[in-house]
């Protein structure tokens, strides 16, 4: 009988330490990005895909003007992922070495001016927004969409005219969406995603200006790994494949 005791308490010595061993989390894992306005459609929709194809991985999104963003980041926020709507804004991180790795440039986009629906004022071009009457709207001179307008209305030899200065692109859009302004300078992307609510104007390809958007982990991530699978989904084919969907350019 002693060799069946020993066996016994070998299996319930087993059993005992096996049991004191701590379980591996299950909690879900949750990607923080930080991302231009004008992606916040785009990206709801990365989001809900990402999503789908990494059980257990939840992605969090904080949707602001770029150079607020940038900010945030920069006074510690808590963020994995960062997607700019400029490079200019991006290189703030880099060169406060708040990066983890080099940004990647995942898409482009183009002005447009974003005016009432049926454009009751007859908005035809960058010159009828420097005409007296129209109230215009444009985001800060921080702000990407804000220094992509000033270098539009530069080269198309136009001074920018008196306008609000907002925050980001979503706000410049409101206004002229809720008739608190005639025009607006905006993203192709957010005339189409405003479908029904504004009109889109087209600029020049001479006066345009393309808006290249880069993303990055950030530094001070706690889930890298997670968000680097994030920054791959977006790069990949079927990243990109939303993007255009929703009327970005190839990167």
């Amino acid at each position: 009988m002693k060799p069946l005791v020993a066996t016994l308490l070998v299996c319930t010595t087993f059993l005992s330490a096996a049991q004191a061993q701590p379980k591996a989390s299950t909690a879900p894992q949750t990607v923080t990005v930080f991302a231009a306005a004008s992606l916040t459609a785009a990206f709801q929709a990365m989001g809900t895909a990402f999503e789908s194809d990494h059980a257990g991985t939840k992605v969090q999104f904080n949707f602001g003007g770029s150079s607020t963003l940038v900010q945030q980041i920069q006074q510690g926020a808590p963020v994995d992922v960062f997607a700019s709507a400029d490079e200019a804004n991006m290189q703030k991180l880099v060169d406060s070495a708040a990066l983890a790795g080099t940004a990647q440039p995942f898409a482009r986009n183009l002005l447009q001016i974003a005016v009432a629906s049926g454009n009751p004022k007859h908005i035809a071009g960058l010159a009828d927004l420097t005409k007296p009457g129209p109230t215009i709207a444009l985001c800060g001179p921080t702000v990407p969409c804000g220094r992509y307008a000033a270098e539009a209305f530069r080269k198309a030899g136009l001074t920018p005219p008196a306008a609000s200065q907002e925050l980001d692109v979503k706000a410049v859009l409101s206004k002229v969406a809720l008739g608190e302004a005639d025009a607006g300078i905006v993203y192709v992307t957010d005339v189409r995603a405003a479908a029904g609510k504004v009109d889109g104007i087209d600029i020049p390809e001479s006066s345009n200006v393309v808006a290249r958007y880069p993303i990055a982990i950030v530094k001070g991530s706690q889930n890298q790994e997670a968000a680097a699978a994030f920054v791959e989904f977006v790069l990949s084919p079927r990243g990109q494949q939303l993007l255009a969907g929703f009327g970005f350019l190839p990167r």
